[in-house]
C-alpha cells in the first residue's frame, strides 16, 4: 500500500472507530467524564485529580468537577496523599466498581446485539480477526 493510501486508511479507521465509540456510548447512564475517571481509577489504581486530568487530557477544573460528582455519589473516596499532605488520592469504591461494571456490561450488550443483528457468522469471524489486529495496533501506539 502506498503512503497516500495508507494515510487514507488511517483517517478512515480513526473516523470509524470514533463513530463506533460514540454510538456505543449512547447507552451510558453517567456522564462520559465521570465514566472515564472511574475507568482510570479502576485500571490504574489511586490517582490525584491532577493525574486524572493529565490522563483524560482535560483541565484540572474539569477533572475536579467530575471527581466532586463521583465523591458525592459515593463512587470515589479520598485520602491524604502519603508524601504530600496538600494532595488527595482518589480511590474507586466498591459501589463505583459495581457502577463501572454495569456501564461496561450495558455497552457490551448493546454492541453484541448490534454485531448479531448486522453480521453473518462468517463476518463475525472476520471482525474477530480485525480485533486482534486492532489490539496489536493499540499496543504499538500505547507502548503496552
Amino acid at each position: 500500500m502506498d503512503e497516500e493510501a495508507l494515510a487514507e486508511l488511517a483517517e478512515e479507521l480513526r473516523q470509524t472507530i470514533g463513530d463506533l465509540v460514540r454510538a456505543v456510548r449512547v447507552v451510558d447512564t453517567m456522564p462520559a467524564g465521570e465514566a472515564a475517571a472511574l475507568g482510570f481509577l479502576d485500571r490504574d489504581g489511586p490517582l490525584t485529580t491532577s493525574d486524572l486530568a493529565h490522563r483524560r487530557r482535560v483541565t484540572h477544573q474539569s477533572a475536579a468537577k467530575s471527581v466532586k460528582e463521583l465523591v458525592n455519589a459515593g463512587l470515589v473516596r479520598t485520602e491524604l496523599h502519603p508524601s504530600d499532605g496538600r494532595k488527595l488520592l482518589l480511590h474507586v469504591t466498591d459501589t463505583g466498581r459495581a457502577r463501572l461494571r454495569l456501564e461496561r456490561a450495558r455497552r457490551s450488550r448493546a454492541l453484541a446485539t448490534a454485531l448479531q443483528d448486522t453480521f453473518s457468522p462468517e463476518e463475525q469471524g472476520q471482525l474477530h480477526d480485525c480485533v486482534v489486529l486492532l489490539s496489536r495496533l493499540t499496543a504499538h501506539l500505547t507502548g503496552r
